[in-house]
């Protein structure tokens, strides 16, 4: 029997650690060759090109480090960016890392920034996890030396994000982890529903909950871009929860139903909107916003950059803030600054979550307080189908990709809990 195999068959801890580790793994992956497939006159820079399902070789395992065998894992937009290439090929973060760590610069990338699994190793350093545990990844990547990583760990100067600046990322067989970056899986989720949560969890955690962020409090209307999507599920989740009132964008009638069905009751239509960087639809925006509220926004929770951030930060109210985690739709904004300093309002910027927010948001995650919002699910050998469908916007909530295991549905321990919540609520974004 083979490592990979004795774990999908639940083997106990005293075997996985006498089987061997293999030395090549099947992943998902980018090609050192292959960058400058896409020229910058490409429409469509398909990412179903560049990512590869093959055999990868084992890495060695440093002594704070552990190796995962992965169950499941998920799409997030930076395998979409890392793909395409931009802004620019990850191979330059590899080849940086590989001045200090070179098992990473390889001509290889493995890609992937979410995983749930089973530890199979650990490093010599490595107290707190063993083998047969069952865990999730976070996404952050720091030196824990850096004396800054004791305030804010998302502050380290060399931060990197899991799978998209390191290599041995989470959409394989087996992944390559900090034990830092570690957490317990929920036990009353399935492989795939546990793999979909934490790098999006934690990163609307931290922008709308976390000191750090906006401070959502009590009463708050919560602005949501994308509001039924990887970050704006989990968003709107927490609004709610914290006493906000979140008001999602959306862009058709079937996700306006799905955020309905959140309890999500205020949804404004983006389609209505000609043109989100021309100021009046901003007015229009605003407009709409202060009809079903009776006010401007508090927070407006932004990632999806160019085509929105402008109308952002019109439309937060006097002393709101605009608080952003990415641009999905570009990175050079506009926006008109009179309304930001005339009017009091703050910028807020805030990448991913520290490891104490993710223990944070596993831990609501875990209590059946914030769910999951998995919609579909790929195997492996399909994973360029999988950012395909989140490179065109064709997904709601978090496209999940299974790795090890053999299907959905497996590895549910606390069968109590899940009744308690219900199969309809944690399956709210699967198709019905």
């Amino acid at each position: 029997m083979t490592l990979a195999q004795a774990v999908v068959a639940g083997a106990e801890r005293a075997e996985l650690e006498h089987l061997d580790v293999p030395s090549t793994y099947r992943a998902a992956h980018l090609r050192k060759e292959e960058v400058g497939t896409f020229d910058q006159h490409d429409a469509d820079k398909d990412v179903r090109r560049t990512i590869h399902v093959g055999e990868v070789p084992m890495p060695e395992l440093a002594v704070d480090e552990v190796l995962v065998a992965v169950m499941a894992s998920a799409i997030n937009f930076n395998t979409v960016w890392s793909a395409m290439f931009e802004p620019i090929p990850t191979f330059a973060f590899l080849e940086r890392f590989g001045r200090v760590d070179p098992r990473h610069d390889l001509p290889a990338h493995v890609l992937g920034s979410d995983a749930a699994g089973v530890i199979v190793r650990t490093g010599a350093a490595v107290r707190r996890w063993r083998v047969g545990d069952r865990v999730v990844t976070s996404p952050a990547y720091i030196d824990g030396e850096d004396p800054v990583t004791q305030h804010d760990g998302m502050l380290a100067a060399d931060l990197r994000a899991w799978g998209f600046e390191t290599n041995f990322g989470g959409l394989a067989d087996f992944a390559v982890v900090k034990a830092t970056q570690l957490l317990p899986k929920p036990r009353h989720l399935s492989w795939e529903e546990a793999a979909c949560n934490m790098l999006c969890a934690s990163t609307a955690y931290r922008m709308l909950v976390g000191e750090r962020g906006a401070r959502m409090k009590q009463g708050d209307v919560v602005l949501l871009w994308g509001a039924t999507g990887g970050l704006g599920g989990y968003g709107v989740q927490l609004v709610k929860n914290g006493g906000g009132i979140p008001v999602g964008v959306v862009s058709s009638q079937d996700k306006a139903e799905l955020l309905r069905e959140m309890g999500c009751a205020h949804v404004v239509d983006r389609s209505q909107f000609d043109d989100l960087t021309d100021e009046k639809s901003w007015r229009r925006l605003g407009a709409e916003v202060r009809r079903q509220v009776g006010e401007d926004p508090a927070i407006v929770f932004e990632h999806t950059g160019r085509e929105t951030f402008g109308a952002s930060v019109y439309v937060a109210k006097r002393g709101g803030s605009v608080v952003t985690c990415g641009s999905s739709s570009g990175y050079a904004h506009e926006y008109d600054n009179r309304h930001l300093w005339m009017k009091l309002k703050r910028i807020i910027g805030s990448h991913g979550a520290n490891y104490q927010e993710c223990h944070e948001v596993n831990r609501l995650i875990s209590l059946g307080l914030v769910h999951p919002t998995l919609s579909t699910v790929y195997p492996l050998a399909q994973t360029g189908d999988a950012a395909r469908a989140v490179q065109l916007n064709q997904h709601v909530g978090k496209v999940g990709v299974l790795a090890l295991a053999p299907g959905e549905h497996l590895g549910i321990e606390d069968h109590e809990l899940r009744a308690r919540i219900g199969e309809e609520r944690l399956g709210l974004f699967r198709p019905r």
